[in-house]
């Protein structure tokens, strides 16, 4: 179910494709306008802790700016400025602030959290000293608690370089190491991509057309009564004989109603029931359309994959063509109007292949009322009843016809004709109204019946999804170890160490055919990715790219190009508020290269969420800001660029206290 319109990705020669999409409804990185600054400042770590620096930045930054201070909070406030950053991306007034907060160290009152706050400032005193000594902060650093020596190590990761870089590497790609495929990723990282499950429904009993029939059920019983009142008075040759015979007919007629009603008003058992019934509510050209053949694609999946033991799939499959075309078609008229897509109601589809198997294990598949059939007792006694009713009506007429010589033979007659004519027509509508009741209640109750299976169905299946689905924390872990064993392999293969590169940076961008989710107010998270990983070295650039599943942590297609720092001629960012990002690298002796870097998300918000303000947050998590400032600064003036951005040039930061 590939995007037919995605964008052609030169890189890696694939096309982009979305085939699924989830947004989670979970208020992690929500919080309410009037907030404490408390609660702020918990929202700016979450967010921090999310790989969402620039939204933290400015959580905590409003924390600060209502009171709410002190060493942790400066702490984090710190590591969201520095995370996923370079020198060359810090602003002067961040600068400046930081040159603030350094002085005011000493005024905290001493605990691990002003530690680590020194520790983080000493670092980068460190870094903007040439022949600044690393061996003391490095002691420092790996005394410091395990919580604020990770988050120092994780958010500093841009900023360290050279020989203490170097010093610290083997302990990041030993913790990158161990934490990549904890908390049981292979088995749950399916769930972060999965789409909300859609509430349960099923098709509901259609409304009573008896309404008529009962609306003329009275008078025609009030003529049934009146006639046969005349009809006894008229016979007065023989009245006892008639009031005996209008006696029998009244009994034998309701007996015959009584339990006729339950063997004629079963309707027909049709195999296609659910079919005629939902075609009526839809035009054919409807049924047709793009989410009922996606519909009817997915149930030929899943009763494929849910094959009764002793049957082939194409056996199972040709066996039970009504039945899919029959679900298939209930599911579309079900959902059709809220504009969903199919994998939201995958659950259902798949319960239904399931529930199919499981009817026809017990012989039941094709019972779609499941109608007990009629006992031969009611239907005796509804033959017996008719038969009474008739003798007692040709007696009656014979009464009548035989009174003739009687003082008043024309109204016998005609009282028995209106007795005749108002009874069968009371009868027939009685008949249709409790036919029409018995329908509707035995709708009604399987209407309840497959509701409440569904319900009891979405519910294990949304309680699943909770259960497995990861954090965005988890899930931003995970995507950090990874980048940081790629970045290893590279320097691996290329035989580099931290102190041979200026500096480097990693792109993130969507692979083709991937899943996608994220949670309100936070980035998009991708089952395929393509890693682009740039080192820069004096001598050059050298570009490495591969795609990643993040389900396993699998790669493959990996490209390796190197150049000249002036063969970079060219960075262009393209942005289509419709389509998404596009990098495009024009390098002086080859072809322009244009790369995929996020796709549109704009028909995925929240009525809350501004589309402008998700796709920074998408664009900052993914590496993409860092990214483009650095590369177009290298295109603008090359490699004098970076060397009037290094650590070198940063006023190094003054401790007191």
């Amino acid at each position: 179910m590939n995007n037919n319109d995605a964008p052609y990705n030169s890189a890696i020669n694939s096309t982009i494709g979305i085939q699924a999409e989830a947004v989670h409804d979970s208020a992690v990185y929500v919080i309410h306008p009037d907030a404490s600054p408390q609660e702020k400042y918990r929202m700016g770590v979450r967010l921090l802790e999310g790989g969402i620096p620039s939204r933290a930045r400015e959580m905590i930054a409003d924390a600060i700016g209502h009171g709410y201070d002190g060493a942790e909070v400066c702490f984090h406030w710190v590591l969201a400025i520095l995370s996923a950053r370079t020198y060359h991306d810090l602003s002067t007034e961040e600068i400046q602030g930081l040159h603030y907060a350094s002085g005011r160290v000493r005024t905290y009152a001493e605990d691990e959290w002003k530690e680590a706050l020194r520790v983080t400032f000493e670092l980068l005193a460190v870094l903007s000293t040439a022949s600044g000594e690393t061996g003391p902060v490095l002691k420092q650093l790996h005394d410091l608690p395990l919580r604020q020596h990770d988050a120092i190590l994780r958010h500093l990761d841009l900023m360290l370089t050279g020989g203490l870089k170097d010093d610290l590497w083997a302990e990041t790609r030993e913790r990158a190491r161990a934490e990549r495929f904890g908390n049981d990723r292979g088995r749950r990282v399916w769930a972060y991509f999965e789409p909300a499950p859609i509430g349960a429904r099923a098709v509901p009993p259609r409304p009573s057309t008896a309404a008529a029939a009962k609306a003329a059920l009275p008078v025609r019983a009030v003529l049934f009564v009146v006639s046969s009142v005349l009809w006894a008075l008229a016979l007065i040759a023989d009245p006892a004989k008639a009031i005996v015979e209008l006696l029998v007919a009244l009994g034998a007629g309701l007996t015959a109603a009584r339990f006729g009603v339950r063997w004629w008003g079963q309707e027909p058992r049709l195999e296609l029931t659910a079919v005629t019934r939902v075609s009526h509510t839809r035009g054919a050209a409807s049924a047709e359309d793009g989410f009922t053949n996606r519909v009817r694609h997915s149930f030929d999946h899943y009763f494929t994959v849910r094959t009764p033991y002793g049957l082939t799939p194409d056996a199972w499959l040709a066996h039970t063509a009504q039945v899919r075309s029959s679900l298939a078609a209930e599911i579309a008229d079900l959902y059709r109007e809220s504009r969903i897509s199919v994998d939201r109601v995958t659950w259902l589809i798949r319960y239904l292949a399931g529930d199919a198997r499981n009817r026809h294990n017990n012989g039941t598949l094709f019972d779609h009322h499941r109608q007990d059939p009629t006992p031969v007792r009611t239907k005796a006694l509804t033959v017996v009843a008719l038969a009474v009713l008739g003798i007692a009506a040709l007696s009656a007429f014979g009464t009548a016809v035989s009174g003739a010589a009687s003082p008043q033979p024309l109204w016998a007659f005609l009282a028995v004709l209106g007795t005749t004519w108002s009874g069968h027509t009371a009868a027939s509508l009685w008949l249709k109204v409790r036919r029409e009741e018995h329908r509707v209640a035995r709708e009604t109750q399987k209407y309840r019946e497959q509701l409440t299976a569904r319900q009891i169905a979405h519910q294990r299946w949304q309680s699943l999804l909770d259960a497995t689905r990861p954090s965005e924390l988890e899930m931003e872990t995970w995507l950090t170890c990874d980048k940081t064993s790629f970045v290893d392999e590279a320097l691996r293969y290329h035989r580099l160490t931290w102190r041979d590169l200026i500096t480097h940076t990693i792109l993130v961008a969507p692979a083709p055919s991937y899943k996608r989710g994220r949670v309100r107010g936070g980035p998009w998270r991708y089952s395929h990715y393509v890693f682009r990983l740039f080192l820069f070295t004096q001598d050059g650039i050298r570009e490495i790219s591969s795609e990643f599943n993040f389900s396993d942590a699998t790669r493959k297609n990996e490209q390796r190009s190197n150049y000249r720092f002036d063969a970079l001629s060219s960075v262009q960012v393209t942005e289509n508020v419709d389509v998404g990002y596009d990098l495009e690298l024009v390098l002086t002796n080859g072809p322009a290269r244009k790369i995929r870097v996020k796709d549109a998300d704009a028909h995925q918000l929240a009525p809350d969420e501004n589309s402008q303000e998700i796709s920074e947050i998408s664009l900052s998590a993914a590496g993409s800001t860092h990214t483009f400032r650095l590369l177009e600064g290298i295109a603008a003036d090359g490699k004098g660029w970076i060397e009037r951005h290094s650590p070198n040039n940063l006023t190094p930061f003054q401790i007191a206290g």
